[in-house]
């Protein structure tokens, strides 16, 4: 029998993901456990919210990984790591000058809708304009808006270019301000 690490990350991977067995995944990412808190320490700046990180991550990727196409694992743990870092960030008010920029700015034009009475005649509104969205304009604004993914992140599960799916989201949201400006009138 084969020991765990000399198992490649797609053997450990495809085990996990067939068996359910969580030892398969902790054996795969306490080998990228330094990579992790070098990642989150570069990012968050800070030993105890890079410790916090390393093991948010962990819980969070028991179902992430059942959910996206993994081609490299150590190239797509970096990039969960980074987003999660960045969307810390965010939360707490600490983004660095020149991150998420645009999608700051898109966001607040759609808060700026759903403040106040008119909620339900806007989501209903918005509802109707999601429909007449393109398909991969649609599935982009869904996945980023409703299920909180990265640009990776959709990228990841939709087989897009990163670049694909950065003009998926930024046209479908020009549309559908468009279409709810129009609505809302």
């Amino acid at each position: 029998m084969q020991r765990a690490t000399e198992t490649s990350d797609e053997v450990l991977l495809e085990r996990y993901r067939t068996t359910g067995r969580i030892e398969y995944l902790a054996t795969l990412y306490m080998r990228y456990a330094e990579l992790v808190y070098g990642v989150a320490l570069r990012y968050l700046r800070n030993r105890a919210d890079a410790e916090d990180a390393v093991m948010q991550l962990f819980e969070e990727l028991a179902g992430k990984v059942r959910r996206h196409e993994i081609r490299c694992f150590r190239t797509w743990l970096h990039t969960v790591v980074r987003n999660h870092c960045l969307m810390e960030l965010r939360r707490a008010g600490k983004m660095p000058p020149g991150e998420f920029p645009a999608e700051r700015d898109e966001e607040a034009w759609i808060e700026t809708l759903c403040d106040g009475d008119r909620r339900e005649h806007i989501a209903a509104a918005l509802d109707a304009c999601l429909e007449r969205l393109p398909e991969p304009q649609r599935r982009a604004i869904r996945l980023f808006f409703y299920d909180d993914c990265s640009y990776a992140d959709i990228a990841a599960a939709t087989a897009w270019h990163l670049k694909s799916v950065k003009s998926y989201l930024q046209n479908g949201k020009r549309n559908l301000k468009i279409c709810l400006e129009n609505r809302l009138r």
